[in-house]
């Protein structure tokens, strides 16, 4: 599939890569092992490199991968171009200032994010990182970064605060997010700090591109209390499947099988049936924000 890459990060033309080699694999009939093997290569290399995990991916290896595919010319420069990508353009996250902030987990997240056209995210504890304030994520580091220097907690804050320049981009990221009515309860920061959160909520919410929704109490049982989760979907001139994105105390996980993907997609979708609509959720909000 020819794409144009040059608006494409570096995350995107690593995963389209990973996708393409993998299917180029497959219809020649050949198992990691025998390519490795040919190759001289770890195995680790080859299921990297199909799972989009390297930070950079040297236009040579990916050569010497379609000359074993028997790949036509054509093919084989757009998967060039697409390793290109990935040694001469930087993500935004790799600035030096957010660099040492971030575990191998934030940076696979973060590159998700900014490539994606389309993400959904249910949160049951707290705001979804998009929409949040500066103060708001303050006090979350503070909290969880216990003895972290101040000018670090505000370099996470800052690193937040870039995040949300994605709706700025042309094309803005779709957007849409299901909270647990919780999540407008609980008093990060105070009163003061929730009602600026909350207002902040309401105006990006007032966007065309992004829809929030609230789960009331009142729901009972619903299939978003197993957890929260993110999907990302991508640009359509790259073939690229849906991915999930999960995040525990501990680590963070991507998923990528149809049957999860599948079952992750249609939780959302239930989540956002059960829910009140976008204008009546808002309206949940505003009344919470006024009893602050």
């Amino acid at each position: 599939m020819m794409t144009d890459t040059q608006s494409a990060t570096p995350t995107l033309c690593r995963l389209q890569l990973g996708s393409e080699l993998r299917q180029l694999r497959l219809k020649r009939g050949l198992t990691s092992t025998q390519v490795v093997r040919k190759l001289l290569w770890s195995p680790s290399k080859l299921t990297r490199l199909e799972m989009g995990e390297n930070a950079t991916v040297e236009p040579a290896d990916v050569m010497a991968l379609c000359q074993i595919y028997g790949v036509d010319e054509g093919v084989a420069g757009q998967l060039k171009e697409y390793a290109a990508v990935t040694k001469t353009k930087r993500e935004w996250w790799q600035a030096t200032v957010f660099r040492p902030l971030l575990g191998a987990g934030n940076r696979a997240f973060l590159g998700m994010e900014s490539s994606a056209s389309v993400a959904r995210t249910y949160q049951s504890e707290y705001v979804p990182g998009l929409l949040q304030t500066a103060d708001y994520v303050r006090v979350l580091h503070q909290y969880a970064n216990d003895g972290r220097p101040e000018e670090e907690i505000e370099s996470m804050v800052n690193l937040r605060m870039t995040r949300q320049r994605i709706f700025l981009r042309e094309p803005p990221l779709k957007f849409a997010a299901v909270v647990n009515e919780a999540v407008l309860h609980r008093q990060v920061g105070g009163p003061s700090v929730m009602k600026a959160q909350l207002a902040r909520i309401i105006e990006v919410a007032s966007a065309p591109n992004v829809t929030v929704q609230v789960i009331p109490f009142k729901v009972g049982v619903h299939r978003g209390m197993n957890g929260a989760f993110t999907t990302f979907r991508f640009r359509e001139d790259f073939a690229l499947k849906p991915i999930v994105h999960l995040e525990h105390l501990a680590d963070h996980w991507v998923l990528r099988r149809d049957a999860d993907v599948e079952a992750y997609e249609d939780t959302f979708n239930e989540l956002q049936t059960v829910a009140p609509g976008p204008q009546e959720s808002l309206s949940l909000i505003k009344k919470v924000m006024e009893e602050l």
